[in-house]
């Protein structure tokens, strides 16, 4: 996420012919040497030059990965063998990989290197023509795209080079969007899902197959409020260096990640041999990260979540280098009550044994539950009840419009202090800066009970806040403490909410 600038030197003469990358490539940038060389003798610019090639990436001490470094080194070869001037390229950054027949070819990454390229003060870059639209995202920087070597030396030479843009973003296809209008029933999961949509808060549904778990879970970015400037550049940024489609405009909607339950840690959390990519979890920055079946996903996939859920970043060390990428995502997990699905019905269908439904449970951690802020069990419903409850339910519209009510109050409350939503405050900065809550006697209680944990404690505060806001007070009241205790614990929370 955060580019280097790194300057692309070539020195021609003074030895037997041969060509020598130094700077610390990897296997794929010392692969360069063939490419560039057949690309320019394709190209009708000349031959590749037949005396000692050095190329020089520097800072020497960085380690170099990928194919984007092509088209700035067939640029220094073209500049120190006088076949274009070198002035042009002061004030340039380029990327690009270049093909055996001079083509310029699309890479990764191309819209954080033009963002550090504009805050370095850089004036004009040169990318491939595919990427036209997505590097012209970045304001301050003037954008040029190139589709072979022939227009890069004629860009570099001064004429003019025919614009040449990738087609416009498809027009959307006309479906459906999920709507909280198709729950029927389950009143406590929508009102769950409201809460965690308005606080930022982490959540767990559970509950048998059919009760509408992975329903509500897809339902919840559409009540989340547009992303911000900054905020849509970030997730557009990690979406160029995963070699996904950046369009011609920001994404405003929150993201939505759902990997499968056979997803590795790599790819969940990051990953690779040289220098690592972004995961699903920096996939899902700024929105959604929805583990259906939770259970089923392997032990050190789950635990990998633990320091991201925190920190709302993931720092990925490998031996020559260290890769740090946002992961401020809101998690959703679904889970069964045991493996078939049955286990606590009345229909005592459960094939199950006491053993089996315990471990099930367990493969969620306890680390990984005292990490999530709301547990909400649904349960089926009856057919006269979804009969009656057809058509009644509210829009994800209402439920998104009071969500942003309530973000707007946290925005004004927290933004002094740096911060945007309840779920981002620390436990310092709750009991500190914030006015003090009224009920704060249950949490004693609580702790002292052995109910819940010192962040059990931050979390069902953030919980109540949230739920303030939600009502538009000033502060927590204890019934709001006691809401956010039980739907902190998972208990059964109308009953609160109706006393």
């Amino acid at each position: 996420m955060q580019a280097t600038l790194v300057d692309v030197e070539a020195s021609v003469g003074g030895g037997l012919p041969r060509t020598v990358i130094v700077g610390l490539p990897d296997a794929a940038l010392n692969e360069a040497r063939e490419r560039c060389r057949a690309a320019l003798g394709n190209s009708g610019l000349g031959t590749w030059p037949q005396h000692l090639v050095t190329i020089n990436l520097s800072p020497a001490s960085l380690p170099k990965a990928g194919t984007h470094f092509d088209l700035a080194i067939l640029a220094a070869i073209l500049v120190a063998s006088d076949v274009v001037p070198q002035l042009r390229l002061d004030d340039s950054v380029l990327m690009g990989e270049v093909g055996l027949d001079g083509s310029v070819r699309p890479v990764r990454g191309v819209l954080p290197a033009v963002l550090r390229a504009a805050e370095a003060g850089v004036g004009h870059a040169i990318v491939p023509w595919h990427h036209v639209r997505e590097a012209r995202l970045v304001e301050g920087i003037t954008v040029h795209g190139v589709g072979s070597l022939q227009e890069l030396a004629a860009l570099l030479r001064g004429a003019e080079v025919p614009e040449r843009l990738p087609d416009a973003d498809p027009e959307p296809v006309s479906l459906r969007e999920p709507d909280l209008a198709d729950v029927a029933g389950q009143l406590e999961a929508r009102w769950a899902i409201e809460v965690a949509a308005a606080g930022g808060h982490h959540l767990y549904l559970k509950g048998p197959p059919g009760v509408g778990k992975t329903l509500l879970a897809e339902r919840l970015p559409g009540i989340l409020p547009d992303l911000g400037a900054a905020e849509a550049l970030e997730v557009a940024a990690i979406r160029s260096l995963s070699g996904l489609h950046v369009g011609s405009e920001l994404p405003r909607r929150p993201p939505f990640a759902s990997p499968h339950h056979s997803a590795t840690v790599a790819a969940v959390v990051g990953g690779g041999s040289a220098i690592p990519q972004p995961g699903a979890i920096s996939l899902a920055h700024r929105g959604v990260l929805f583990l259906d079946e939770a259970p089923e996903f392997s032990a050190r996939t789950l635990e990998a979540l633990r320091t991201p859920l925190e920190s709302g970043r993931i720092e990925l060390a490998r031996v020559r280098a260290v890769a740090s990428y946002p992961a401020r995502f809101q998690l959703v997990l679904a889970a069964n009550p045991c493996p078939c699905g049955q286990s606590g019905l009345r229909s005592n269908a459960c094939t199950c044994t006491p053993m089996a439904v315990r471990r099930y449970g367990e493969r969620l951690s306890g680390p990984i539950l005292d990490r999530i802020d709301i547990t909400q069990t649904l349960r089926p419903m009856t057919q006269a009840y979804l009969r009656a409850a057809r058509g009644s339910a509210e829009s994800s519209a209402v439920v998104a419009a009071r969500v942003a009510s309530a973000r707007a109050r946290q925005l004004e409350r927290l933004a002094p202090l740096g911060y945007r939503t309840n779920a981002e405050v620390p436990g310092p900065v709750l009991r500190q800066d914030l006015p003090r809550p009224g009920g704060v006697a249950l949490l004693d209680q609580a702790v002292t009970r052995g109910l819940l944990s010192a962040r059990g404690v931050d979390k069902t505060m953030r919980l109540a806040w949230t739920i303030a806001d939600l009502a538009g007070a000033a502060k927590p009241r204890q019934t709001d403490v006691q809401l956010a205790l039980a739907m902190r614990r998972g208990d059964e929370i109308e009953e609160v909410r109706c006393g």
